[in-house]
């Protein structure tokens, strides 16, 4: 049988992001080319795959070839397919909309990736921006590299879901609760190496992140709103505008991510799959204590 040919990656900025092509998620995917993908994932950081009719099978099958699947305590899913969330944004509903964040890092093993597949989208509006935690890092000071290098960050599951949040209302009380046990704030570096590229990258975001440790109150506030202003420069950014049909797949580990809410009151709705990853270290750090 003929090899398959090679996957055509187009880059969208010298930053990140990539259009992929010359592959059908609807089919199953060779070990080569998910070998392929996964490189060009680590390059690019983002990456979109057009014109792609598949079912949320067939999305649950291809995010499962990366790694193990996350399933969410509270958010909504596709029936029968817990590994599927289904983010429908209208009006009355709670979204991620507005906020700079990264997914489920309130775990102590954050997501490696993440899967968005556009079901519906408006005709204008309800972009996603995305932004390298690489190059954010990278063009901080020296001064203000080092000064974060050995500081730790707490990131808490109620930051973005409190009790009044129309998510943790309608999954219940009992069911809530239960998260907020299961689920108590976890301790992340606030610079993390990449576990597969070895580069390191900013790892706080405002969905979760709720201080710096070490710190007054004032200057974790402080700091994190420093940081959360430097990664929305436009030279770490890529904007996509959706079409139906098209699934982002994005390096959770070293990028974040923002939701336009300029759609409103019309409908735009996404299925979730989210690849569960390892727990974050910084590498100075671990050399440090091994000396």
């Amino acid at each position: 049988m003929p090899a398959a040919p090679p996957l055509q990656i187009i880059p969208l900025s010298p930053t990140l992001g990539a259009r992929v092509s010359g592959i059908n998620l609807g089919e199953p995917v060779s070990a080569e080319g998910i070998a392929e993908i996964r490189q060009a994932l680590l390059t690019h950081e983002v990456l979109f795959f057009e014109d792609q009719d598949i079912t949320p099978q067939q999305q649950k099958e291809f995010a499962a070839q990366f790694g193990p699947l996350h399933l969410h305590p509270i958010r909504p899913s596709v029936p029968g397919l817990p590994e599927v969330l289904v983010l429908d944004n209208q009006p009355a509903s709670d979204t991620d909309t507005g906020a700079w964040r990264a997914d489920v890092t309130f775990i102590e093993t954050p997501p490696m990736g993440s899967m968005l597949y556009a079901r519906h989208v408006p005709q204008e509006g309800g972009d996603t921006l995305w932004s390298s935690m690489r190059a954010a890092h990278a063009a901080l000071s020296p001064s203000l590299r080092a000064f974060l290098q050995p500081l730790d960050a707490e990131h808490d599951f109620t930051r973005s879901f409190p009790p009044d949040h129309l998510t943790a209302m309608n999954v219940g009380i009992e069911r809530y609760t239960w998260a907020r046990r299961e689920y108590p704030p976890v301790v992340h570096p606030l610079v993390r190496t990449h576990p597969e590229t070895g580069r390191e990258g900013l790892f706080v975001n405002s969905g979760f992140t709720t201080r710096i440790l070490g710190l007054t109150k004032a200057e974790s506030a402080k700091i994190l709103e420093l940081l959360s202003e430097h990664i929305q420069r436009p030279e770490f950014v890529i904007r996509w505008r959706w079409k139906p049909n098209t699934l982002a797949f994005w390096d959770n580990r070293v990028t974040q991510h923002y939701t336009v809410d300029d759609y409103q009151p019309h409908k735009r709705l996404m299925h979730r799959v989210t690849i569960l990853g390892d727990k974050p270290f910084n590498r100075a750090r671990l050399k440090l204590a091994a000396e």
